[in-house]
């Protein structure tokens, strides 16, 4: 990629990441729904995920690229991203947590450009793995893109899966890891440990990318660098509640709906960034 092409992309991926972050507000508060600590972190990842990486002409395209939330709890990123791309209308943006509604907290396969419903955490990767193997088995040159939580990386299930990916030479799946330090009621670190993850991930045959999660010309590097025929993991070093000063690192913003005049604070510091 040229200079003036990287810099054109970057223009674009930061544009669809501020507007992922102002619409995370506006259909949270809306709806009075939490979770917008854990949206917020990865804007910046789906941004270059959807503005520069993933092949996908139309959601139903069968050789398209796939992507799968597996911290299905940030979910409201996910549909702000889909909308963007113009696969969610803004009335069914508007429905977000009502009544009928196709887009739950918890992403579901029924909404336009949502390939695989998740939210119990631990299941994406086996998800993931498994489908770049049907891949293979069927020809297809679709890649397998999923994102996960630090936090999920507790899960055993995990591990199964990295396990399996890496026997099988899953070089067409990647693995995002959004790496915010913090879980439900506390800091990994309090948790469980994972100082020590691009070991870990490398010890299990992946090949290891560790970036700035806000940082788009990191992120895109890592998610297109020419590589071996191992699946990739990305580590994206992210601020919990990135763009909102009063939730950044604050564990309470994993749950709490905000009130009209947080709304109107942390819009405001979004709108002030563009």
């Amino acid at each position: 990629m040229s200079t003036t092409e990287s810099q054109s992309a970057q223009r674009s991926s930061v544009a669809m990441a501020n507007a992922i972050r102002r619409i995370v507000l506006e259909q949270s508060y809306r709806a009075g729904v939490g979770h917008i600590g854990s949206a917020l972190s990865i804007a910046d990842i789906l941004a270059v995920l959807y503005a520069d990486v993933l092949r996908v002409r139309k959601p139903d395209d069968a050789d398209r690229d796939r992507f799968i939330l597996s911290k299905g709890h940030a979910a409201l990123a996910l549909y702000a991203a889909l909308h963007l791309k113009g696969w969610l209308t803004s009335e069914e943006l508007d429905s977000y947590c009502g009544d009928e509604s196709k887009l739950g907290v918890h992403p579901e396969h029924v909404a336009a450009g949502v390939d695989f419903s998740t939210g119990s955490l631990g299941h994406g990767l086996s998800i993931a793995a498994g489908s770049a193997l049907a891949a293979r088995m069927q020809g297809s040159a679709r890649r397998m893109f999923v994102l996960l939580s630090d936090a999920e990386c507790n899960e055993g299930s995990v591990w199964e899966a990295a396990m399996f990916a890496s026997h099988h030479g899953l070089f067409g799946l990647t693995a995002v890891v959004d790496v915010n330090g913090q879980q439900a009621l506390d800091y990994t670190v309090n948790i469980l440990n994972q100082q020590s993850l691009p070991d870990r991930w490398a010890a299990f045959g992946w090949d290891v990318h560790d970036v700035d999660g806000h940082d788009h010309d990191a992120l895109r590097a890592a998610l297109t660098a020419s590589g071996d025929r191992r699946p990739r993991v990305v580590l994206a070093r992210t601020v919990f509640g990135h763009g909102v000063s009063y939730m950044e690192n604050e564990i309470r913003w994993h749950y709490l709906p905000m009130s009209e005049e947080q709304f109107h604070t942390a819009l405001g510091e979004v709108e002030a960034a563009r």
